[in-house]
């Protein structure tokens, strides 16, 4: 008796999904939002670190930016070994769809010298959500870069 209603069931939600349009790789690629980071930053004779890449966003409705940050380890007989993050800058990034170019330039303290550093690019707005102003991540990436003198 149950049998005919699940099968009428069945069959809509089958005819939905195969009559749903489907999105070409490209476009579903072209949506994508991402951030890159250049394999290669630069740090001034003054200590002002360099760092720059490529963004792609979508859909903001606040002040979207693209901030970065270096991370570097060091170990010693007293303090063992640590980690020191320190931001290197932000940009304001236009979410339109396009691919768009990014550079942040900092002057950390302590200052950073040539070499290999993890740094973190990060795509973020700030939308308010009441009066409260709250961080959606548009895309995030971590990649290990080397720092030149330049």
């Amino acid at each position: 008796m149950f049998k005919r209603p699940a099968l009428a069931l069945a069959a809509g939600a089958a005819l939905l999904v195969l009559a749903a349009p489907a999105v070409p790789a490209a476009a579903a690629a072209e949506l994508a939002e991402t951030v890159t980071v250049d394999p290669t930053g630069h740090v001034s004779a003054d200590g002002t670190v360099t760092l720059s890449g490529t963004y792609r966003c979508t859909g903001s409705s606040g002040a979207a930016f693209v901030s970065s940050s270096v991370s570097t380890s060091s170990t010693s007989a007293t303090h063992g070994s640590t980690t020191l993050i320190q931001g290197i800058g932000g940009t304001i990034a236009v979410c339109d769809g396009a691919t768009h170019r990014w550079e942040n330039t900092s002057r950390p303290s302590p200052a950073i010298g040539p070499g290999k550093v993890s740094v973190e690019a990060t795509v973020a707005e700030l939308r308010f959500e009441g009066i409260l102003p709250l961080p959606r991540i548009h895309a995030d990436e971590r990649h290990e870069v080397t720092l030149t003198k330049g």
